[in-house]
């Protein structure tokens, strides 16, 4: 009898060694004494840490789903980075990159209890593990603290994506379930008192109930009957095609028409001479050699300088060396030269381009800054300019500046009037509005319709991703301001493009499979 029980102590079982070698840190060959399942699992401490252990998964899961759908302003994030760093760097790649990293991590830590609980396996984990969960669920916490209050808008990307992603995303959360009903199955069976039962199954059913109701609610402009699908969206480049050239440059809006690009977006300032040039920045510091030619004068406003001086700079070495985007892909030879001898554009040899090509333009226009020369008849320059030296047909100007918006209308009665925000659709009347510029956040399948009766168009910007170009498609919009004209021209159809009855087959069908597998697990 002894040495049976010396034998079943010393028992060697390899699966449950890994299990309490990865989580616990204690590699043995004997197996320890089980917990019957429904009894208690761990030590007092061990049980006060384990929702720790789950909440550093949630939250981590939150920020991952969070900064991944992000992605189609990590540019963004990385400028604003730029603006208070002084040098470009791709932080945004970089901070997917932990995320991913801590959330795979979190992730195996959960998956090796729920393993060794199943197991009745006492759990007690490491304390290099307990602090890497408190380093997991504070950086988790944090990032999301920071990037609400900083930029807080990109939960408006959060809930667009889930227009999207929500179908996938109760599929998944259906098979989560299921697998967790093994562990809880075992557990509640196992238990000795109905109430311990229902405490561990009750919670467990309600989820679950919760999960199948969802898609009662569920709403996404991309499940719809066939046939009822607007055009494919215009595509306007931003600020050219950036992700191939320099943005902003001659070689960026070549690149745009080339892709087969339906408009022109730019950013004008004028220079201290009256000459308007495409800049976005308020100084020369990242899309010129300013510091090099001029490197006292690197902080100083761009529309502070004389078009002789911003003639001379290069505006298309930076691109080369700093690559903006993380999606970028290589150049070939020629267009890496080409690049390399950008110069900054004049607003007037943009129109020509624009004009030769039959493409429309819109532009954000800058005022000067405080004694400039132009500070006062910045718009009637920049009139002038399209008006008498470009030769552009009036018809393919977006006009987007709402200042002086009256004399702009009498002086170039054929320019397109639009707005960059909403208003009422009898205001946007009275202005002449035709057409609105919207933030992609502001995205309203909706609103879209309502201004598309009153023949107000829509165009979104920035929209970079498929998903989100399928969004805007679906919801109606007539036209995107993109970085990626050379992607999304090749977009067929939106992504993710269902009929009602194809939707409700599929939920049913992973409802009723679900149904069937978690019986089974019970009946078991």
């Amino acid at each position: 009898v002894v040495r049976r029980r010396l034998l079943q102590r010393y028992e060697h079982q390899p699966f449950i060694s890994c299990l309490a070698g990865f989580y616990s840190c204690r590699w043995k060959r004997y197996q320890r004494r089980r917990t019957e399942p429904g009894k208690c699992c761990c030590k007092t401490r061990e049980c006060v840490f384990f929702p720790l252990l789950v909440g550093a998964f949630c939250f981590s899961l939150v920020f991952l789903y969070m900064w991944g759908e992000a992605k189609n302003d990590y540019n963004n994030f990385d400028w604003y980075n730029y603006g208070n760093l002084g040098f470009w760097f791709l932080w945004s790649l970089v901070l997917l990159i932990v995320a991913a990293i801590l959330f795979m991590y979190i992730t195996l830590l959960l998956v090796l209890a729920m393993c060794l609980l199943a197991e009745g396996q006492q759990l007690y984990l490491h304390w290099s593990h307990k602090i890497g969960t408190f380093l997991v669920l504070g950086f988790s916490i944090t990032a999301l603290f920071i990037l609400s209050v900083l930029w807080g808008d990109q939960w408006k990307t959060v809930r667009l994506s889930f227009q999207i992603t929500a179908p996938y995303l109760h599929i998944g959360a259906i098979a989560i379930m299921v697998l967790l009903s093994w562990p809880m199955a075992l557990h509640a069976i196992r238990a000795d008192k109905k109430v311990v039962q229902v405490i561990i199954v009750g919670p467990y059913l309600a989820i679950l109930l919760f999960l199948f109701l969802i898609p009662l609610g569920m709403y996404s402009p991309c499940i719809r009957e066939v046939g009822t699908l607007g055009p494919k969206p215009a595509l306007i480049g931003h600020r050219g095609a950036p992700m191939l050239a320099p943005e902003n440059t001659e070689m960026s809006f070549e690149k745009t028409i080339e892709h087969g690009g339906d408009g022109l977006e730019t950013d004008v300032t004028i220079s201290y001479d009256g000459i308007p040039f495409l800049m976005h920045d308020s100084s020369l510091r990242r899309t010129t050699n300013i510091r090099e030619v001029y490197p006292n004068d690197t902080a100083q406003n761009a529309a502070l300088f004389s078009w002789n001086t911003l003639k001379e700079l290069n505006a298309g070495a930076w691109f080369l060396k700093d690559k903006p985007f993380s999606c970028m892909g290589s150049l070939s030879r020629a267009d890496q030269n080409q690049a390399m001898n950008q110069s900054i554009y004049k607003l007037s040899n943009f129109l020509r381009l624009a004009d030769s090509q039959n493409k429309f333009v819109i532009f954000d226009l800058y005022r000067p800054p405080e004694k400039h020369p132009y500070r006062n008849s910045w718009i009637n320059r920049t009139l002038e300019v399209i008006l008498n030296e470009s030769g552009i047909r009036p018809q393919l100007v977006l006009w987007l500046e709402n200042d002086m918006r009256s004399f702009v209308q009498s002086v170039a009665p054929g320019f397109q009037q639009t707005m960059g925000s909403k208003a009422p659709v009898e205001d946007l009347l009275m202005d002449n509005i035709v057409k609105l510029n919207l933030a992609y956040t502001e995205m309203s399948s909706e609103d879209i319709r309502k201004y598309a009766e009153a023949n107000i168009t829509t165009n979104l910007y920035v929209i970079n991703e498929p998903w989100l170009f399928s969004l805007a498609w679906c919801s109606g919009a007539h036209s995107v301001t993109t970085n990626a004209v050379h992607m999304l021209k090749n977009l067929s159809q939106p992504l993710f493009l269902m009929t009602p009855q194809q939707y409700n087959i599929m939920w049913i069908l992973t409802d009723l499979a679900s149904v069937l597998l978690i019986s089974l697990i019970f009946a078991l």
